[in-house]
């Protein structure tokens, strides 16, 4: 039997234009280079990158920004969605 879904709790920090900054509270840096990676691959994005801030202090932030007028957030939920089909396939062998 699988666990429940994860809840990822995201805070918008900033939104203007075609930049975006998001907190992802309570996670790591490793999820966070997930989507780095995943945002990378898009033609539409100008930069991203993530800062893991002090491991026990901070929360690990998110900074995207999109290339003319891509929309930052229809792209980060289009990841999430990859994201959560890619996972959402594995299965477990006993």
């Amino acid at each position: 039997m699988l666990a429940d879904p994860i809840s990822m709790p995201i805070k918008v920090l900033q939104k203007e234009g075609n930049e975006l900054k998001l907190r992802f509270e309570g996670e790591s840096h490793t999820s966070l280079e997930l989507f780095r990676a995943k945002l990378d691959e898009h033609n539409s994005i100008e930069y991203v990158n993530f800062f893991p801030g002090h491991p026990e202090l901070d929360d690990p932030e998110l900074y995207i920004r999109t290339k003319g007028k891509a929309n930052p957030v229809k792209l980060i939920q289009d990841v999430c969605k990859d994201v959560s089909k890619e996972f959402g396939s594995i299965t477990l062998k006993e």
